[in-house]
C-alpha cells in the first residue's frame, strides 16, 4: 500500500517549506527573519530568499531548521523534495509520459 501511495501523484502543489516558516513558525515563535536568521546562524538574505520561494532547503538548512524548530530535520527536506518533485513533473510531465515503463520487480529473481 505504501508503495501506491508513493505513485501518487498531489492532487495540488505541496506548500513550500519557506510559506510554513513564513506564516506559521516565524509568527508562532513572535520573530523577526532578522532574529530568526541570527538564531539559526544564517543571514537574513539567506532565510528570505527560503521564505520567498526563490530557495529550497538544502540538506544543511533542514538541520538548522529541524534544531530551531525542534522537529528534526527530515520533516523540512521532506516538504521540500515534495515540492520540488511537484515543479519537476509540471516542467517536464510530457516528456516524460513518452518514456516507456519497465516493471523491475517482475525482473528481479
Amino acid at each position: 500500500m505504501r508503495e501506491e501511495l508513493l505513485k501518487e501523484r498531489p492532487q495540488r502543489c505541496p506548500t513550500h517549506p519557506g510559506e510554513i516558516i513564513k506564516e506559521d513558525v516565524l509568527p508562532t515563535l513572535k520573530l523577526s527573519v532578522t532574529q530568526a536568521a541570527k538564531e539559526m546562524h544564517i543571514t537574513r538574505q539567506t532565510l528570505h530568499r527560503i521564505i520567498s520561494k526563490s530557495h529550497g532547503v538544502s540538506p544543511e538548512m533542514a538541520l538548522r531548521l529541524g534544531r530551531f524548530c525542534g522537529n528534526g530535520p527530515y520533516l523540512w527536506l521532506a516538504m521540500q523534495q515534495r515540492y520540488d518533485l511537484f515543479q519537476a513533473e509540471e516542467r517536464i510531465g510530457d516528456d516524460i509520459e513518452k518514456i516507456p515503463e519497465h516493471s523491475m520487480a517482475s525482473r528481479a529473481h
